[in-house]
């Protein structure tokens, strides 16, 4: 692989696909393809067909998914398990065909059983039943890994599984219906903190920008700013689920350094076959190797946001997995490490969201 290597990075528009065009392009990469969703739909098989003849890339990064929270994951299960499909199917097939030297297909440590033995180890998978609050997108994403593993093994192709553990940053998902844990947090902070400051106006700039308010929490901040109710902030469950948190720019650095890697390499750790028909699932774990619990991530984000108020928990709403905390052992003998600190991290995240809307 060289620095005129074409690269396919499919979704490059979301949290993940844009940092990895990001870091691509500052590391001096220069033949990068990349299609909107309006110019190429993955979840048409012919459309897919098509721009791997016309582009030929030599690398794919497959980076484009359904992706969400709880919430969204509890009123689109359809979506989450038939669109993935979709979209993995159609590149997958269209890589094989047209002889891609190496291709990345990024999931999520949701893959893993619920009551899974922590840290949790590449092997894990498939020993337990699923987080039933995510299963279909879960479903989906291990549907992947096992038709990455087919194809390397019928077919000799260089597909690996990246499984990372809960990721944040840049051009994350801000939209409070189906948005993950952390940027539901920094925007449900920084609301109240307008509110409590009577900034009407930077409400409705954060609206215009990150998407409809819904209107229970509509109701609540009219409250603060009206001086009815002290500022306060609601979080769903109990805090009390531990979760690991990886800065999108480690994961960038992280798909850089699998491109990168030599084949004998990951041959000899079993991450590709040693032999055409030989069995090696192709599945490696990134993240960064430590956890805290959510009431803690919430702690560390009242304070980069500047938040002064109370938070409250609402029982009611499901924790999911009670932890989540990948075993890193693998990539990090290959060489790679994630060098970002979560507080850090965190108010970079905070600094980008309010540059966008001047609030």
């Amino acid at each position: 692989m060289n620095k005129s290597s074409t690269i396919y990075i499919a979704g490059h528009k979301g949290l993940v696909g844009s940092a990895i065009l990001r870091c691509l392009k500052k590391e001096g990469y220069q033949n990068l393809i990349y299609r909107a969703h309006q110019e190429l739909d993955l979840e048409n098989q012919s459309a897919v067909e098509s721009f791997f003849k016309e582009t030929r890339p030599e690398y794919v990064i497959l980076a484009a998914a359904k992706v969400g929270g709880i919430w969204a994951n509890a009123n689109y299960p359809v979506d989450f398990i038939s669109r993935n499909l979709a979209i993995q199917n159609n590149i997958l097939r269209e890589a094989w065909r047209t002889e891609v030297k190496r291709l990345l297909f990024l999931g999520s440590s949701c893959i893993y059983p619920r009551e899974c033995l922590q840290p949790i180890k590449e092997e894990y998978l498939l020993t337990g039943p699923l987080e039933i609050t995510n299963r279909p997108y879960a479903v989906a994403k291990i549907a992947g890994i096992i038709e990455c593993e087919a194809y390397n093994r019928q077919y000799g192709t260089e597909f690996i599984a990246l499984m990372p553990t809960n990721l944040y940053g840049p051009e994350d998902n801000f939209d409070l219906q189906n948005s993950h844990v952390l940027p539901a947090m920094i925007r449900k902070f920084h609301l109240a903190k307008l509110a409590a400051k009577g900034n009407e106006e930077g409400i409705q700039k954060d609206e215009n920008r990150y998407g409809l308010i819904p209107a229970e929490l509509k109701s609540t901040l009219s409250s603060i700013l009206h001086k009815d109710i002290p500022s306060r902030v609601t979080i769903w469950g109990t805090g009390s689920p531990k979760r690991e948190f990886l800065y999108v720019v480690d994961l960038a650095r992280a798909c850089q350094f699998m491109l990168e890697c030599d084949e004998k390499i990951l041959t000899e750790i079993s991450l590709l076959p040693k032999s055409k028909n030989s069995q090696s699932l192709p599945l490696i774990n990134v993240g960064c190797g430590e956890d805290q619990t959510i009431a803690e991530l919430a702690n560390l984000t009242e304070k980069e946001v500047g938040f002064e108020g109370e938070i409250m928990w609402d029982r009611s709403k499901p924790d999911g997995t009670p932890q989540k905390l990948l075993d890193v052992t693998q990539i990090y003998k290959l060489g790679w490490r994630a060098t970002m600190p979560l507080r850090q991290g965190i108010k970079q995240v905070y600094q980008w969201y309010r540059s966008e809307t001047g609030t």
